[in-house]
Formats: C-alpha cells, sequence, structure tokens
C-alpha cells in the first residue's frame, strides 16, 4: 500500500547525534518524563477500578451489569475522543496547564462518584468527567512530552512511559481490592481523588512544557530548538489533523489495528477480568493480585518494547505481539477453570509481557509516517483504541448477561489479533521505500 506524506509534515526518523557528555547532573529532560510518568501512573489507576465496583455497586443499588458496564464504555469512550483534542490543547495551552485541568477533573469525578446515589450519575461522573480528564493524560500526553524534550532515546521513553500506565494498577489495585474487601467501595475512590489532586500540585511546581522554557536544548540535539508557535484554535488545530490523516491508507490501518488493540487489552480485561475470575470461583482479592501481576509484566513489556522500538522494524514487533496476545486469550478459558494456579499464573505473565508493549512501536509508526503531527494523529488512532475498548467492555457485559460466562467472548477477541496481525505488517512503508 502507498502511503502520502501529509503536505505540511516531515519525518522525523533522522539519526540525532547523542547528549552532550558535559556536566554531570542529568539533563532536566530525565525529571520532565519522571513527573510525566508519575502523572500517567496516577491516571493508569483510575482504569482498574470500575471491575473492583461491579459487585459491591450491584449488591448496594441493585444495578444491573449492563448499567455499570454503560459508564465504563462511556469512559473509555470518551478516555479515547478526548486524546487528539488534548494533544492540540497543549500545542495551544501548554501541557502544564492540560495537565492541570484532567486532574481537577479526575480528582472532582471520583469525589462526586463517592456522593452517588444513581446509575446515571455513575455514568456523569466516572463516565464522563473521569473520562474526559483520564483521556488528557493517555500516551498522546507522553508523546508530545517525549517529542518536545528528547532528540535520542525517544523509544526507551515511550517504553517508560507506557509501563508507567500499568504501574498504577502495580501499586494501588491490590491495596484498592483489599479496601473494597474490607471497607466498602467508598473509602478507596475519595483516596484516588486525593492522589490525583496531590499530584496535581507537583506538575504545577514541576512539570515544565518545552526546554526552550528553561533556555535548554532538547535531550540528543547539538543545540537549542525554539518552541513552537501556539497553535491557535486547539480543537480546530486537531481536526485539521485529523482531515489530512484521514486521506492516507496508513491512518485508517493504524486506526484499525489500535481499535483490536483496545478490544483485547484494557476494553476486557481491566473491565472485566475480576468478575470473570469470580465465575471460576477465585475471589477478587486474589482476582485482584493477579491483574496487579499483568501490570508489572505489562510494565517490563513495554521497556523492552521502547528499547527494541529503536532498534527493529515496528511493524514486524507489533506482527509477533498480536499473534501472541491471540494465543494467550485462546488458552484463557482453560486456565480459568483451572482456578488459580500454575495455568493462570502463566497466562499472566505471558499476556502482561505483550499487554503495552504495542504503544511504543505504534507511536513510532505515527511520528515516522506524519511528522511532527504525529503525537496527534497518535491521539486520534487512540480514539480508535478506546472505541474498540468501549465496545468490548459493553459487549463482553452483555454476553455475560445471556450466555452466563465469558468463555465465548476470549475466543472471539483471540480471532480478532489474528486479524490485526496482518494489519500491522502492511501499516506504514518502510522510509527507505516509500
Amino acid at each position: 500500500m502507498t502511503c502520502e506524506t501529509l503536505p505540511s509534515e516531515a519525518p522525523t526518523t533522522a539519526a540525532v547525534p547523542p547528549a552532550p557528555a558535559g556536566g554531570r547532573r542529568p539533563h532536566r529532560a530525565w525529571g520532565i518524563a519522571a513527573v510525566a510518568g508519575v502523572t500517567i501512573v496516577t491516571a493508569g489507576a483510575f482504569s482498574t477500578v470500575p471491575g473492583l465496583l461491579v459487585t459491591p455497586l450491584h449488591a448496594e443499588f441493585g444495578w444491573d451489569r449492563g448499567q455499570i458496564a454503560l459508564a465504563t464504555a462511556v469512559n473509555m469512550v470518551l478516555y479515547g475522543v478526548t486524546a487528539p483534542f488534548a494533544a492540540a490543547a497543549m500545542d495551544r495551552f501548554g501541557v502544564r496547564r492540560v495537565v492541570l485541568a484532567a486532574l481537577g477533573l479526575v480528582g472532582a469525578g471520583a469525589l462526586l462518584t463517592s456522593v452517588m446515589a444513581a446509575a446515571w450519575q455513575l455514568t456523569l461522573y466516572w463516565g464522563v468527567l473521569i473520562g474526559l480528564g483520564t483521556g488528557s493524560l493517555t500516551m498522546t500526553f507522553a508523546a508530545t512530552v517525549s517529542a518536545n524534550w528528547f532528540r535520542a532515546r525517544r523509544g526507551l521513553v515511550t517504553g517508560g512511559l507506557s509501563a508507567a500506565s500499568h504501574l498504577g494498577q502495580l501499586l494501588f489495585l491490590p491495596l484498592l481490592a483489599t479496601s473494597v474487601d474490607r471497607l466498602g467501595w467508598r473509602p478507596p475512590v475519595v483516596t484516588l481523588a486525593l492522589v490525583a489532586l496531590a499530584v496535581a500540585a507537583l506538575a504545577a511546581l514541576a512539570l515544565r512544557d518545552h526546554p526552550a522554557d528553561v533556555g535548554l536544548a532538547p535531550y540528543g540535539a547539538a543545540r537549542p530548538v525554539p518552541r513552537p508557535p501556539r497553535a491557535p484554535g486547539a480543537a480546530a488545530h486537531g481536526l485539521r489533523v485529523l482531515l489530512r490523516a484521514a486521506r492516507t491508507g496508513a491512518f485508517w490501518l493504524l486506526a484499525g489495528v489500535y481499535a483490536i488493540c483496545g478490544a483485547t487489552t484494557n476494553g476486557i480485561m481491566w473491565s472485566h477480568w475480576v468478575p470473570a475470575a469470580h465465575d471460576h470461583g477465585v475471589g477478587a482479592t486474589a482476582a485482584a493480585s493477579m491483574l496487579s501481576l499483568i501490570g508489572i509484566f505489562s510494565a517490563l513489556g513495554a521497556l523492552a518494547s521502547g528499547w527494541l522500538t529503536d532498534r527493529i522494524d515496528p511493524r514486524r514487533l507489533l506482527v509477533g505481539y498480536f499473534a501472541v496476545r491471540a494465543l494467550t486469550l485462546l488458552a484463557l478459558p482453560q486456565a480459568l477453570a483451572a482456578g488459580a494456579g500454575p495455568a493462570l499464573l502463566a497466562f499472566t505473565v505471558v499476556y502482561g509481557l505483550v499487554d503495552v508493549a504495542t504503544v511504543p512501536p505504534v507511536i513510532a509508526l505515527a511520528n515516522d509516517r506524519f511528522g511532527a503531527a504525529g503525537p496527534i494523529v497518535f491521539g486520534w488512532v487512540t480514539t480508535f483504541h478506546q472505541l474498540g475498548a468501549g465496545v468490548a467492555a459493553f459487549a463482553a457485559a452483555a454476553a455475560r448477561d445471556l450466555l452466563g460466562g465469558y468463555d465465548p467472548v476470549w475466543l472471539v477477541l483471540s480471532a480478532a489479533c489474528l486479524v490485526a496481525a496482518p494489519l500491522a505488517l502492511v501499516a506504514v512503508e518502510p522510509p527507505g521505500r516509500r
């Protein structure tokens, strides 16, 4: 497939010189990346909470799983739809302002959720407010930080920030699950709200938009780079990038691949893992601990994938990741049927390694293909990721209510991964073949 280059953009894959060796202090870019990582960790913690709330909300309010899953689906869709506009808003208003607004929405949504009394309020507070807030802190945020502050080691940075999104699950999920069991669902939700507000204070103090703001060159650049002019009309700018990108086959292939990625990761796993394990006699705390273990190996897989993306054709990496994911999902019904034993432990390890590993290659392909517009294009691709996730979250809940189990869901999603693998191979032509 021939992929046309956006007329106003230029590829960014040219080699860059290494960071200057002079001086002993680490480049400030690494501190900015660390603050971004803490922010993404906090946002990531919210992604697994809905799975812990299904049973207690059903018991307290009598809401069926479909009503609860609607809030999760709205959250996931808004998470994706917000991402490209958030990236454009960062171009217009600056990274720090957008991050502070996003963390404020997340904190407010969680506090309001703790005092809700109707299902529509769950959809509004958790679905809309937290969806908008966390949607501004997706990997488009990571892509923007890496594009502004790094010329070298971008793959490693995006891999590390991808890992951070799952470190939120690693750090918070077991504690949240234990708290839900012992204290009920409200105290953990309030705790997360307070954490989000504390991280907002950290971001206000330490986060900066661009190295030019503090008189530095980006890491790996030979000389300082002027800060790009503010893009007027963030929403209009985001839509213009979409309209240009949508004329290319590369965009639709990446969007399709990433939609399947969303359906086969947070769309099903983070929303339905705990109730699916419960169906097979695995307790909520044990299931949450296994989900946390997935988070550990997701972080390791993302870091490794970032390192590999700097060295190997990203398309081939995606093919391998989707093939492995298909096999693990195919084997999951048998692993769950065996209970909390070695088979389920093996699943958590292998699935975890490829869970978030797709992010660095997709960011690299978007940047390679669409140049300076890469972070915003990646934001639009992330929209499709979350649309796939939202559809999977709602459809899985409906299948559980209708069929009494999740086994058909795992099989359908395994087949979808086998479709994504060949699509990834033709998503973007290597630079030398254009």
